[in-house]
């Protein structure tokens, strides 16, 4: 008996969020950023031979920001998937007001679940781990059950990050401390694909042991930090800019999905 591959029923899969479906923490060879929505699309473009893949995502986006920029755009191209990660820009902000921005979220999926697609929305990570966000863990809970009665309304499926405990290892998060390295990435692929119950084989792969520092070595390491990565982020705050004010979308329009680097092979019309 011959083996038939099992199929997905997606075909246009449209991405919107910020930087962590950009996919930061996760580069490519070339610089580019590769990132578990970009893994999902590896997988889909597996199942079946018309498919096509669209990531209108830009860092530093807030929830009001892509509702502006990036949901008529996904809705103009016809997707039959979308995913749709915001509101963490908004969240970490001191002060932010996890209902009020629940409450343009719920505008945005209302938008989005009018064109009759699949739609999954995330949930933020638990970050009680994290000395450096577990001082917010209450604002992120509340506006994770904001985000399930919110996708519950709209019948959107949600990507439970909050109770994917293997991303709660400092190993699954880039050096900057904010975006997931490759390994977590790929965490959280696999947990769209099961959201979706979608076959796949994406491998689950063992981060290295983390290396034993003195206190001091872990102080130079913590002040690096504080000079390389949290200090931008409070000059821009001051100065009311983001890291992606000017960049245009990651992959604005549908098109096949193929890695950096990899040609797209041409019709042979040679005679």
């Amino acid at each position: 008996m011959v083996h038939m591959p099992e199929l997905s029923p997606f075909t246009r899969y449209v991405a919107l969020g910020d930087s962590f479906t950009e996919g930061l923490g996760d580069p490519y060879p070339d610089g580019t950023f590769r990132g578990w929505a970009d893994r999902v699309a590896e997988v889909l473009a597996t199942k079946t031979d018309d498919f096509a893949y669209a990531n209108l995502a830009v860092r530093g986006k807030l929830v009001r920001q892509i509702q502006a920029e990036q949901v008529e755009h996904a809705v103009a191209l016809g997707p039959d998937l979308i995913t749709i990660s915001a509101g963490g820009n908004d969240v970490i902000r001191p002060g932010a007001d996890p209902d009020r921005i629940a409450e343009i979220f719920d505008q945005v999926l209302a938008r989005l679940s009018a064109t009759g697609a699949t739609i999954v929305a995330f949930t933020g990570v638990d970050v009680g781990w994290s000395g450096t966000f577990k001082s917010i863990r209450g604002r992120v809970a509340i506006y994770n059950e904001d985000v399930r009665a919110i996708a519950q309304k709209h019948g959107a499926l949600v990507a439970d990050q909050w109770a994917l405990t293997e991303v709660q290892d400092k190993r699954m998060w880039a050096e900057d401390r904010l975006h997931m390295s490759p390994l977590g990435h790929q965490a959280v692929a696999r947990l769209v694909l099961r959201t979706l119950d979608v076959p796949n084989d994406l491998a689950v792969e063992e981060p290295a042991p983390v290396p034993v520092r003195s206190w001091r070595e872990a102080r130079v390491q913590d002040l690096h930090w504080a000079r390389e990565y949290a200090l931008p982020w409070v000059v821009r705050r001051i100065k009311r800019v983001s890291s992606g004010d000017g960049l245009p979308p990651k992959r604005p329009q549908l098109s096949p999905f193929v890695s950096p680097g990899v040609d797209i092979p041409l019709p042979d019309d040679t005679v």
